[in-house]
């Protein structure tokens, strides 16, 4: 990305975002830095393998994340269509419930 549109697309996540918290229905959203300043933690033969990044094996980057507390799992998919960039193709976002507690993990 130019840094034109990296600047449009902060100023387009600080003004959506800002609209949220002003709903009450933003919870946390940040930003996460760029895939060269990873680390890559696995387990082998029980011990830790940290690798750094970038890894050219991975084909999506996450850049952030939005928590929402909101009415239902339809109004947190239509927040997120909001988030989603018209101008770069194949953009999207995916929505997860957060897990309330272990016993989610079964369910």
């Amino acid at each position: 990305m130019s840094a034109e549109q990296i600047a449009a697309m902060h100023q387009h996540m600080e003004t959506f975002h800002q609209a949220l918290a002003e709903s009450g229905e933003l919870v946390d959203a940040q930003g996460l830095s760029e895939p060269v300043h990873a680390r890559r933690v696995q387990v082998r033969e029980g011990a830790p393998v940290v690798t750094d990044g970038p890894y050219p094996e991975t084909q999506e980057v996450l850049a952030g994340y939005t928590i929402v507390e909101c009415a239902s799992f339809d109004r947190a998919t239509e927040i997120a269509a909001g988030l989603v960039d018209p101008n770069a193709p194949g953009g999207y976002v995916d929505v997860r419930p957060v897990l309330e507690g272990i016993e989610d993990l079964a369910g």
